[in-house]
C-alpha cells in the first residue's frame, strides 16, 4: 500500500530536506551544486512553486526552508525536484539504471513563525561550519546566508523576506556553536516529522495536518502494576 499524501498547509513555514542514498555523495565538485541550483531556480518558476527562505547544500545532503503558497503541494513540487535532479545526475555521471540517487521520500516539518523560525534557519545557514567545511558560515558558497551577502547565485533572485525580522547580530547568531537542546529540538523534528513551535500551537498545526502520532511518545506503554490487597 502506497504511503499518504502529505497535506500542505498555507502560510506555514516548512524545514525540508534529502539525502544521498546510503549517505554518499552527492555533490563533489562545483559544478554538481551550480546543476541543483539550476533545478531549483527552474522550480521556483512554476505557478505552484513555494517561497525560498533559506537553504544550505551539503556533500551528501540538502535542506531547504520554504513558505507554502496558495497553490503549493510540496509533495508534488518537491517530488518533480528531486526526480529532476535524479535524471540529470545520472544522465551526467553515465550511471542510469544502477539504483535510486535519494534515500527515500523528503523528509519535513512545519515550523511556528516566531522565535522557532529563526532557531531552524540559524541550523540550517551553520550547516556548514558545524561540519567543519568551512572556518565561517557566511563562507559556504552554496547556502543562503553566502548568497544575501553576494550577489553571484541564481538563486538570489528567489530568495524572499522572512515571515520574522532577522536579528541584526545574526551573522554571529549563526557562528556561535547552538546550544544542545535547540539543536536537538531541530533534530528530533526533522527524525520524526514534529511540528516546531509552542506547545499549543504544535498541537494545534499536528491536527490540522494529521500528524498527532509525531506528538505521541515513543517506545511501548509503562505497564500498570496493581498492588495486591
Amino acid at each position: 500500500m502506497g504511503r499518504s499524501p502529505r497535506i500542505t498547509a498555507q502560510g506555514l513555514a516548512y524545514h525540508v530536506l534529502n539525502r544521498r542514498v546510503m549517505r554518499l555523495p552527492l555533490f563533489k565538485k562545483d559544478d554538481d551544486y551550480l546543476a541543483f541550483e539550476r533545478i531549483l531556480d527552474e522550480s521556483l518558476q512554476r505557478p505552484d512553486a513555494p517561497h525560498l527562505l533559506a537553504w544550505c547544500l551539503m556533500p551528501s545532503h540538502w535542506h531547504l526552508v520554504l513558505h507554502a503558497r496558495k497553490r503549493t503541494n510540496l509533495s508534488t513540487w518537491l517530488q518533480r525536484v528531486t526526480v529532476t535532479h535524479t535524471h540529470r545526475w545520472h544522465a551526467h555521471t553515465g550511471t542510469a539504471g544502477e539504483g535510486p540517487l535519494y534515500q527515500g521520500r523528503f523528509k519535513s516539518f512545519p515550523v511556528q513563525d516566531d522565535v522557532h523560525f529563526l532557531m531552524v534557519c540559524r541550523y540550517v545557514e551553520a550547516n556548514a561550519r558545524r561540519a567543519n567545511l568551512v572556518k565561517r558560515a557566511e563562507a559556504w558558497r552554496w547556502g543562503s546566508l553566502w548568497v544575501r551577502r553576494n550577489a553571484n547565485s541564481p538563486l538570489r533572485p528567489w530568495l524572499r523576506p522572512w515571515p520574522v525580522g532577522r536579528p541584526r547580530n545574526w551573522l554571529a547568531d549563526v557562528n556561535r556553536v547552538m546550544d544542545e537542546e535547540a539543536q536537538e529540538r531541530v533534530r528530533q523534528s526533522i527524525i520524526r516529522g514534529i511540528p516546531l513551535g509552542n506547545d499549543r500551537w504544535k498541537a494545534r498545526v499536528a491536527t490540522r495536518l494529521g500528524l498527532d502520532i509525531t506528538l505521541r511518545p515513543r517506545g511501548r506503554p509503562r505497564k500498570e502494576t496493581q498492588n495486591s490487597s
